[in-house]
């Protein structure tokens, strides 16, 4: 049975990486590894505005930090200011830790002092933005955060949910809401004006 999903999803631009590990051990050519909307939306399980915009923050910030050199996946320090059970803010974690191989005290601890992923991954952290990503070789950072109010949903999308949580609605009002939530999801990551809106820079 092949997938289906919002069509938009493969046209998001993907994030291209280098994994030292999977080069080592053989799991990918070179490497070199992809790494697109999709993927994330598996690893949450769901696509939403936090997600698009976990996403969007890790494309922004690796581009920030290594132009047009390709980002080393488990050599990226991530920090963020909430902490890890508030709001969505786990889902940004997990989000930002997929894309860049980092993780918590209970990350892979490597082999033989290298390809090491542990304590690359930090809650509760001070900082300008809302993330925090930085290059563990050169100790260069970028500090960003996320605002999804610039892209607000349709006014139908609140009354809709809770028809749909009370299990009032109907097939058709169903079918409405999950278009109008990727909707607006689409737009938070495909609209090339509003993403300096979308995204800032610390």
């Amino acid at each position: 049975m092949k997938m289906k999903y919002p069509l938009f999803f493969d046209e998001v631009d993907t994030i291209q990486l280098y994994d030292p590990l999977s080069d080592f051990l053989g799991a990918f050519e070179e490497g070199k590894v992809e790494i697109g909307y999709l993927d994330c939306v598996k690893q949450a399980g769901h696509s939403c505005p936090t997600v698009a915009g976990a996403y969007l923050m890790t494309m922004v910030g690796l581009k920030m930090l290594y132009g047009t050199e390709l980002p080393q996946r488990g050599n990226i320090y991530v920090g963020i200011k909430g902490e890890r059970s508030e709001g969505t803010i786990g889902v940004i974690g997990n989000i930002i830790s997929f894309i860049v191989g980092a993780s918590g005290e209970e990350g892979f601890k490597g082999i033989q002092g290298r390809f090491s992923r542990d304590h690359l991954l930090a809650y509760d952290q001070k900082m300008m933005g809302e993330v925090t990503l930085k290059r563990m070789d050169n100790d260069t950072s970028v500090s960003l955060s996320y605002d999804p109010s610039v892209v607000p949903g349709d006014q139908r999308l609140r009354p809709l949910m809770g028809k749909i949580l009370q299990g009032k609605a109907s097939d058709l009002e169903e079918g409405i809401f999950k278009e109008l939530w990727q909707s607006r999801v689409k737009e938070i990551l495909l609209s090339t004006e509003l993403s300096n809106k979308i995204i800032q820079v610390y």
